[in-house]
């Protein structure tokens, strides 16, 4: 029997209270919240708020600094719950420090109310609705022991997963340079526009608004994926959208060029491409997500890749054999570092599901009765 199991046996066999938020915790008045247009304006005293991220920025303004906690800092909009143990200044409106009163440890408190399942209710404030949510209260050694677990725990998932996160990002950056490799054919390899490489079936496009689309199970497409899904289509077959406008095209930020297979509506954000063999479009694909588009791109506050650059963009056009290889090594080593439903993300994805199973499960006790 290990040690936790041995003091809930001891100390609460018959189960523990369950008590409301609201009651054993006390919010803690603060001074007026720094303007998010301030954020930036120090570097002394970090600035917590309702957002998902810790530290939100700095002021030098003391007036406004709680002094050190521990606290559990609770968004009222964002549900965000933190452990701040730390002097800080409370940032943008909608930010409740809380204090743990003398029943709980001030860490315990914390894990418990990170583990609810608290509903969304979009931009409304939460707070009236969590401060009605019970969570269990054992004794005190209870709780601590708890606490030494999750912070073990939690210690070592973070390790991992950091880990874990270098491991893809090395990847990615190896896919990088793997490709522009794969792509470095030679002085000999020919060159052509993309626009004698594919057909462009942009005048099928037909846009709708939101208001008049019948909902379906078929996907609806703009510049960077699917957006909608309808009822209906006016295309069936296998094509390469690539993003005709959109501060992605810039940004790259997601791939601008994708492939779609089956029936779909595209609407006038994306370029639609004809190819005559699955090699040819997925070549093309891969290509034009590797290189810089920006020579081809008009517009600066709403960049746009008309329909006349599209196709004067220069493709390298190897035989088909040559092709059909690089295509092939690239969907491979793009499924490790890609796919989620395999390989280090769906790992790290794994972690965080395995770390938030035993936390709930260290929080789960019977209820006391009466």
């Amino acid at each position: 029997m290990s040690r936790i199991e041995e003091l809930i046996e001891r100390q609460c066999p018959y189960g523990v209270p369950y008590e409301p938020i609201g009651r054993i915790f006390t919010v803690v008045p603060t001074p007026q919240g720094v303007k998010r247009s301030d954020y930036d304006a120090g570097t002394l005293i970090p600035i917590v708020d309702q957002g998902q991220g810790l530290i939100a920025g700095y002021t030098d303004e003391r007036a406004l600094m709680i002094g050190d906690g521990p606290y559990v800092v609770f968004g009222d909009h964002t549900r965000a719950v933190k452990w701040v143990d730390f002097g800080f200044a409370v940032g943008a409106d909608g930010t409740k420090v809380l204090r743990a009163g003398p029943r709980l440890e001030p860490k315990y408190a914390y894990y418990a109310m990170s583990s609810l399942d608290m509903p969304d209710r979009g931009y409304n404030r939460h707070w009236t609705l969590a401060r009605e949510l019970r969570i269990p209260v054992p004794p005190l050694e209870v709780q601590r022991e708890i606490v030494r677990i999750l912070d073990t725990f939690t210690e070592l998932e973070a390790e991992l997963e950091a880990e874990l996160e270098a491991e893809l990002e090395a990847r990615r950056r190896q896919y990088i340079h793997y490709t522009h490799e794969l792509f470095d054919l030679g002085a000999e390899t020919p060159f052509c526009e993309l626009g004698d490489l594919a057909k462009n079936l942009d005048g099928r496009r037909k846009p709708v608004t939101k208001a008049a689309r019948t909902p379906g199970d078929i996907p609806y497409y703009g510049a960077s994926g699917v957006v909608d899904y309808v009822s209906d289509y006016i295309f069936d077959g296998d094509y390469l959208l690539v993003s005709e406008d959109g501060a992605n095209l810039l940004a790259r930020s997601t791939p601008i060029a994708f492939s779609v297979c089956g029936k779909t509506w595209v609407n006038n954000h994306a370029h639609v491409l004809e190819f005559e063999t699955y090699a040819e479009r997925r070549f093309v694909e891969f290509y034009l997500n590797s290189i810089d588009l920006a020579p081809f791109v008009s517009g600066a506050a709403q960049p746009k890749l008309n329909k006349a650059n599209l196709n004067r963009i220069p493709v390298p056009n190897p035989a088909i054999e040559v092709k059909e290889r690089i295509v092939t090594l690239l969907e491979k080593f793009g499924a490790l570092v890609n796919d989620l439903s395999g390989g280090l993300p769906a790992e790290i994805s794994a972690r965080r599901r395995q770390y938030e199973y035993y936390r709930d499960k260290l929080l789960s006790f019977e209820e006391l009765p009466g």
